[in-house]
C-alpha cells in the first residue's frame, strides 16, 4: 500500500499534542525524531523525554487529501507562522523485509557471533548466539553491549557462576552461557525484559541454565563469580553496594552503559570494593572491569 508523510518541526511541550491530533485526523503513525542531533542518554525512570527540537512524521494513506490537515495545523495557537509543512511520498516496499536485510552477524573477540536467526552463522564451529532484533534490550550493535560481550569472550567460564544485572534481552547471560558457564542468572526490573530473556534463552537452547528474577524475588545470599552489568551510569552509581555484594571475593565484574566522561567517577566509586582496570573505550562509551578484594 503506497504511503504519503507529513513532516514539521515542533518541540518537546508541543509534540505529543500535535501527535493526537494528527492521529484524529487520519494519521496511522506517529514518529518524533531528534531535530538538532542532541543525545538523551539518561531519562529517569517512567519517563519518554523528547528534544527540545521534535520534528513530527506522521504517516497517512496515500489517497489521503493533506490540505485540511495542514491548515487545522496552522489554526493552531502555538504553531509558528513560518513552521514548514513539508509533505512526502514513502516508496511502497516489503518492509519486513528491508528490516531483516538491516541486520548482520556480528563477530566479538575472537570466538564470539551474535546471528539473526534468518541468516547463516559465518563460522558454524564458532560460539553463535542467536538473537533477533526485537524490544530494545540489546542485539549488540550498540558499543557497551559490544564491550561487554567481547571481555566475555576473553574469560574462562568453566565452572563460573554468572549474573547478568539488567539483563534485557539476555544476549550477556546467554553469550556466557555459550561460552561455558554451567549456570547464570539474570536480574532486570522490566518484566518484559525477563520475557525477551527467556525467549532468548530458548532460541539458543540454554534455557534449562538461566534463572530470572525481578529484583524483589531474587534469592537472598546469591553471589556469582562474573557478574556484568550493562545499564546506564545512574543505576550504576546508585546501587553499587548492592551490586559488589553480588560478587564472590576474587570474583570479577564488567560495568558498562556509561560515557567516556563518567568513567572516572564509577572507577572510583567501585574501588572501595575492587582491584579496578584502565577503563577500556569504544566511540563514546567506555567499560569498566575489576577483581573483588578479598578484605
Amino acid at each position: 500500500m503506497p504511503w504519503i508523510q507529513l513532516r514539521l518541526n515542533s518541540n518537546k511541550e508541543h509534540a505529543e499534542p500535535l501527535s493526537d491530533l494528527l492521529m484524529e485526523l487520519g494519521s496511522v503513525s506517529i514518529t518524533f525524531e531528534d531535530g538538532l542531533d542532541t543525545p538523551i542518554f539518561e531519562p529517569k525512570l517512567g519517563e519518554t523525554p523528547l528534544w527540545d527540537s521534535t520534528i513530527v512524521v506522521a504517516l497517512f494513506d496515500a489517497s489521503e487529501d493533506l490540505a485540511p490537515v495542514i491548515e487545522q495545523l496552522k489554526a493552531l495557537p502555538y504553531m509558528p507562522s513560518n513552521t514548514e509543512y513539508k509533505v512526502e511520498q514513502v516508496e511502497d516496499k516489503d518492509w519486513v523485509r528491508e528490516w531483516m536485510d538491516s541486520f548482520h552477524p556480528i563477530k566479538f573477540g575472537n570466538r564470539l557471533w551474535v546471528c539473526p536467526s534468518w541468516r547463516e552463522a559465518p563460522e558454524p564451529d564458532a560460539v553463535n548466539v542467536l538473537l533477533d532484533p526485537g524490544l530494545a534490550f540489546g542485539t549488540g550493535t550498540h558499543p557497551t553491549t559490544a564491550l561487554c560481550m567481547e571481555w566475555l569472550d576473553s574469560l574462562d567460564l568453566a565452572d563460573k557462576q554468572v549474573i547478568d544485572f539488567g539483563c534485557g534481552s539476555g544476549i550477556l547471560a546467554v553469550a556466557a552461557l555459550k561460552l561455558g558457564a554451567p549456570h547464570a542468572v539474570g536480574i532486570d526490573i522490566d518484566y518484559q525484559a525477563i520475557d525477551a530473556s527467556k525467549e532468548n534463552a530458548r532460541r539458543n537452547g540454554v534455557e534449562d541454565k538461566l534463572s530470572l528474577y525481578l529484583p524483589e524475588d531474587q534469592p537472598e545470599g546469591i553471589q556469582a563469580d562474573v557478574l556484568v552489568a550493562n545499564i546506564l551510569a545512574g543505576p550504576l552509581r546508585e546501587l553499587a553496594p548492592l551490586i559488589a555484594t553480588l560478587v564472590k571475593p576474587n570474583g570479577v565484574l564488567a560495568l558498562s552503559g556509561l560515557l567516556n566522561e563518567q568513567a572516572e567517577e564509577l572507577r572510583s566509586i567501585y574501588s572501595q570494593w575492587f582491584e579496578m582496570d584502565a577503563a577500556a573505550h569504544k566511540e563514546d562509551w567506555s567499560r569498566l572491569t575489576g577483581t573483588r578484594k578479598t578484605q
